[in-house]
């Protein structure tokens, strides 16, 4: 390799720093480009409503951390300090009845009663095998198989809970609505494949190693990021948009952490015109609105054990969650919306003033929506917490709209950064063994919008330099990240 030999990333979210630090842990020469004042993209923490107050900017809870390939290289854990609850996450049929996810499989199965033999049937093959599930959420689906019985079983899985047929396992109401709880995550009409092989992957890692949160905010996993990258010699620019290859010299390799709508813009003509219209044709899913908290005191929920949840669903019952999730696929606003909570004070109290709490919280609304959802969310969080208003200090919001302006990458709103349907976890943004690669010499698009998708696991960037490096530098190695 020569020293001419460079590379620049264009966004520095978690997957645009994971390749910057793959690429300059190799020896290239690296420039970032981040069109905010701040590194971190979906992974940043701020004052947003008062002083003292730390909230998460986007994402706050980390069940994919624990599971990345890339995290477990770079030696995530020993670089930042991660908590994980005993319960990873609990639902709300109503105020007065509450199921919990514990990390224990068998204490979540037992406490779901007539349905405990069907709660861990379904998720045990996961739960058993968690080398595998970290395999497949650590690569492209059309990689050579990991084990064809073990995905073949996986696979009935996701049909179980996939159509119309879903609750013929069930018997009660609590695990269908806590399952379905988890696979709202993915902004779409459900019964799905999509949104449900997404949810049995994150209802699965609760009960392999939980989800985490971390000390200081989701911004920690940015700054060990940065720490690395520029130990490593990685340049930063804030406070600068790309808008034109032009822009970015004669770089041997350019990756970027954007969305496949920003990706066209930006390489223009440089791009083959196929595969240019393949990725205006690549679609977006729902959009996310969230609303942030600043509290006096601990949310006053009507069930106590809530209180114990790093994160909450509150949806009802699994038919109501239907019931919004198809209202937002629709175009329409929910009388009673889907509301994912997170109320990381309760378990690092650095994240707020002494004696204070904060509450991040998101529903899902149509795609572009310039709605302020701080008055829907408050009242869906009263429904389960009653006083809940008479805690809240201050507020700040964004709508769909304003997430995009935010952050281009959500288009309308979209936080998952495209789709999650079966096709597009498939071809995401295009069929390949190398979704990362372009058909443009020395192009790659390293962030959501390829696999595995959505989540703060780096593993888009790595995968997106470790090809660049194959086919730009000709190191075939992997580089050592470890600390």
């Amino acid at each position: 390799m020569t020293s001419s030999a460079t590379a620049v990333v264009v966004g520095a979210g978690p997957n645009g720093l994971a390749a910057a630090v793959t690429l300059a842990r190799a020896g290239v020469p690296v420039r970032v480009y981040e069109r905010a004042g701040t590194l971190g993209g979906g992974s940043r923490t701020s004052e947003l409503t008062e002083p003292g107050f730390l909230h998460d900017t986007c994402s706050a809870v980390h069940p994919m951390a624990y599971a990345s390939a890339f995290f477990k290289r770079f030696g995530l854990r020993s670089r930042i300090r991660l908590i994980n609850p005993e319960i990873p996450y609990g639902h709300g049929l109503d105020a007065d009845r509450v199921v919990l996810a514990w990390r224990d499989l068998d204490r979540t199965a037992e406490a779901l009663g007539p349905d405990a033999k069907a709660w861990r049937s379904l998720l045990e093959p996961f739960v058993n095998r968690p080398d595998l599930v970290g395999r497949i959420t650590s690569d492209s689906p059309l990689r050579p198989p990991l084990a064809p019985l073990w995905l073949a079983r996986v696979g009935l899985s996701v049909l179980d809970q996939g159509t119309a047929l879903w609750d013929r396992r069930w018997q009660t109401e609590q695990a269908p609505a806590l399952l379905t709880g988890a696979m709202g995550h993915p902004i779409q009409r459900m019964p799905a494949p999509g949104p449900t092989a997404a949810g049995l992957v994150l209802a699965s890692l609760a009960h392999i190693e939980g989800w985490p949160i971390p000390v200081g905010g989701s911004q920690a996993i940015s700054d060990a990021l940065v720490d690395d990258a520029r130990a490593h010699g990685v340049e930063f620019v804030t406070d600068h948009q790309v808008r034109s290859l032009d822009e970015l010299g004669d770089a041997s390799a350019v990756l970027f952490d954007t969305s496949p709508k920003a990706l066209v813009q930006i390489a223009g003509d440089a791009l083959p015109a196929r595969y240019a219209r393949r990725l205006r044709r690549y679609r977006y899913g729902g959009g996310a609105a969230k609303v942030d908290y600043a509290l006096s005191g601990p949310v006053p929920w009507k069930s106590p054990e809530l209180a114990r949840a790093g994160t909450v669903h509150l949806g009802g019952s699994r038919g109501q969650m239907v019931a919004a999730e198809n209202a937002v696929a629709a175009g329409r606003h929910p009388e009673r919306p889907y509301v994912l909570v997170s109320q990381p004070a309760t378990f690092d109290p650095s994240r707020a003033p002494e004696g204070r709490h904060l509450l991040w919280a998101y529903t899902h609304v149509p795609s572009g929506s310039t709605v302020d959802p701080t008055e829907a969310v408050t009242q869906r969080i009263e429904q389960f917490a009653p006083g809940f208003r008479d805690v809240v200090l201050a507020s700040s919001s964004r709508s769909a709209a304003e997430l995009e302006e935010h952050n281009p990458n959500y288009v309308g709103g979209d936080i998952s950064v495209g789709h999650v349907g079966v096709t597009q976890l498939v071809a995401r943004p295009v069929l390949s063994t190398d979704p990362w690669r372009t058909p443009a010499k020395g192009l790659y698009l390293c962030s959501s919008a390829t696999p595995p998708g959505p989540g703060v696991h780096g593993v888009c960037g790595w995968r997106a330099a470790l090809s660049a490096l194959r086919h730009e530098f000709g190191v075939t190695t992997e580089p050592d990240l470890s600390p």
